[in-house]
């Protein structure tokens, strides 16, 4: 894994701040993969910029941006 530079991290930490809602289209390389259309919050974002979640299913999985697809939740766009 490629250790993110700090511009990426602070663009992220921008897009999506903390109490941003998101909705997960797709999640990959997970055991137990949260469900596509689950909606959560953003609670932080890592060094490693992984976007640590707490979904409406009581799941806190982190999101790799490049890794699994997501978009800003529907009615929750700035």
């Amino acid at each position: 894994m490629k250790i993110p530079n700090k511009e990426y991290l602070e663009q992220l930490r921008k897009k999506y701040p903390a109490g941003t809602k998101l909705q997960l289209i797709s999640m990959r390389d997970e055991k137990y993969p949260i469900l596509p259309g689950t909606i959560g919050e953003v609670t932080h974002i890592d060094d490693l910029g992984s976007i640590h979640m707490k979904w409406q299913n009581g799941s806190s999985l982190a999101i790799i941006p490049e890794v699994d697809s997501f978009k800003v939740a529907p009615g929750a766009e700035k």
